[in-house]
């Protein structure tokens, strides 16, 4: 089970670089594997909007959560402490330090292209590590 990281959506979304790595990781994991946290859910949504990209929103949606079956997980305010607990352990800002204690929480695995996660216990995998 995969918590993907803002930053693989958004690679796959927005057609960057490593659009088609994304894209063939989302291809061969069955979405009811994957995992996104409210956090990334809503940034995505922030991201986007600035980028008058809306339509572009609600197209994810409708692949994540109408046509597919990814599931969304949330840290609940008691949860907070262990958020901070990582920024302070693993100096994570804040995002980061919700990801990454989503994925603990939830006993998910991090998928990410943010080096960041490698000073973390679970560490990260990026999409082309993950075998199919």
């Amino acid at each position: 089970m995969y918590l993907l990281d803002t930053n693989i959506w958004l690679e796959r979304l927005l057609d960057q670089g490593r659009s088609g790595e994304v894209d063939t990781f989302l291809s061969s994991v069955p979405s009811d594997r994957l995992f996104i946290t409210d956090f990334s859910l809503h940034s995505i949504g922030v991201i986007l909007g600035r980028l008058g990209c809306m339509p572009a929103f609600c197209g994810f949606i409708e692949d994540l959560f109408i046509d597919g079956s990814v599931t969304v997980v949330a840290l609940n305010p008691v949860q907070m402490r262990c958020l901070v607990e990582a920024m302070e352990l693993y100096r994570l800002d804040f995002d980061d330090a919700y990801q990454y204690t989503a994925a603990a929480e939830y006993n998910l695995a991090l998928v990410s292209f943010d080096s960041d996660f490698e000073r973390t216990p679970g560490g990260r995998l990026m999409p082309a590590d993950i075998e199919r």
